[in-house]
């Protein structure tokens, strides 16, 4: 089969797919109209979340019969318009999981000892050593929006480090508690309201579009932070600008956000945000593992027609 890899991927994407015998194309940087042009001569795509794989290019994909994510987000994919051509789309989860709860821990540790700012100052020539006092995060309670394999990573490791763990996930809507300990609450004022640390992890859809704003806020602990390493458009950016000027939330550390890259700053300028550019899965382990498993996923519904991760 004739493989188009269309964004760039670790080399063990390629690798794999030229062994078991597939012609293999790495075009990356690719605009839309010229992958209009070629993406009828592929009968798969592999992606990551810088080509959109619109519903124009998937018109034009006459042969397409697979497009794979090097990742877990399909927002970048008409799945809809795929489903509609009989065209698969599957993903890769968990690949990098690990690397989004890791680097979400990072940024609650220097949120909670304020080392972005310490790091600021004395780079500017400052020895300010008293005005860094931070707090530390054991006996704090994470709060979680999102019961997926992310969550329950992140919530792990800060239960190791003696956190609590609440979570709210709409899908759920009961009171359990999981094997690990973590608490999964039924309404979502319960996480709102006892969180030091919130951090979400909701899938980007309709019903979670503009999911937190100033309605939620304003039920959080006064001086909580706020993380998002999902989706942009999940959490209101204004209310949370908002929220951040008045001191109900002490500060946000953010890595997705409505447009990307954003054409606005306000928020990401803001004297109580640290900010990263969407590397929240951007570790090479990640990238590595992602790119085998789709690789794999690929010759195994080639070879043996057997489909695995499809979410179309």
């Amino acid at each position: 089969m004739k493989i188009l890899i269309a964004d760039k991927t670790a080399p063990i994407c390629a690798s794999l797919l030229r062994e078991a015998g597939h012609e293999v194309d790495e075009n990356t940087g690719l605009s839309m109209d010229a992958l209009i042009g070629i993406i009828g001569n592929y009968d798969g795509m592999v992606v990551r979340s810088a080509t959109k794989v619109t519903a124009d290019i998937i018109a034009a994909a006459d042969n397409l019969k697979v497009i794979g994510r090097a990742g877990t987000g399909v927002d970048n994919i008409d799945v809809a318009a795929a489903a509609d051509r009989k065209i698969v789309v599957m993903n890769a989860p968990g690949g990098n999981s690990n690397a989004v709860a890791e680097i979400v821990l990072g940024q609650m540790l220097g949120l909670a000892r304020t080392l972005h700012d310490a790091c600021s100052s004395i780079k500017s020539g400052k020895w300010e050593k008293k005005a860094f006092s931070g707090t530390e995060i054991f006996g704090k309670t994470l709060g979680i929006l999102g019961y997926g394999r992310v969550s329950r990573l992140l919530a792990h490791k800060c239960m190791a480090l003696g956190m609590k763990a609440l979570c709210y996930d709409p899908k759920i809507g009961k009171d359990i508690i999981d094997e690990a300990g973590v608490e999964i609450c039924s309404r979502l004022t319960y996480v709102l309201q006892d969180a030091d640390y919130l951090s979400v992890h909701l899938t980007k859809r309709a019903d979670t579009l503009g999911f937190l704003g100033e309605a939620e806020f304003k039920q959080m602990k006064r001086g909580a932070y706020l993380l998002n390493y999902a989706r942009g458009g999940i959490v209101n950016e204004a209310d949370l600008e908002k929220a951040l000027d008045d001191g109900i939330l002490a500060g946000a550390a953010l890595d997705v956000f409505d447009i990307e890259p954003p054409e606005e700053f306000n928020l990401i300028q803001h004297p109580r945000v640290v900010c990263t550019p969407h590397i929240g899965a951007a570790s090479i382990e990640s990238q590595d593992n992602v790119a085998r498993i789709i690789a794999e996923q690929f010759i195994d519904m080639f070879a043996n027609g057997v489909i695995r991760n499809q979410v179309n």
